[in-house]
């Protein structure tokens, strides 16, 4: 059975930084493509970014690009997101994904001062 478990989320002032993780189990995580996604409050769910299986392909919506950072660790099977520079319009709750749609509980993340 596929689980996602993430962690990392709280709050932080904007300009701040956090480190979010999922860690996968049930399948054979380091063959799939995985992305993150949110939901900002009273917004639908929308895609943050996404690293294929060997890592040589990493997309960033544009509202995230140059400031969030996507890794994987295929012995942990664990996929990162680093959250630089944080802006209010970060807030939401945190989701990764497999390619089937599988999501874990989410991480929930608040930029606020």
């Amino acid at each position: 059975q596929v689980q996602l478990v993430e962690s990392g989320g709280g709050m932080v002032h904007p300009g701040g930084s956090l480190r979010l993780s999922c860690t996968a189990s049930g399948y054979m995580f380091r063959n799939y493509r995985m992305c993150w996604q949110r939901q900002p409050p009273r917004r639908e769910l929308e895609l943050v970014a996404c690293i294929n299986s060997d890592r040589t392909r990493l997309t960033y919506a544009d509202s995230v690009r140059g400031r969030f950072n996507i890794d994987r660790d295929d012995v942990k099977n664990v996929i990162f997101l680093q959250l630089n520079r944080v802006i209010p319009d970060d807030t939401a709750v945190y989701y990764c994904t497999t390619p089937a749609g599988t999501r874990g509980q989410g991480t929930q993340v608040i930029v606020s001062s």
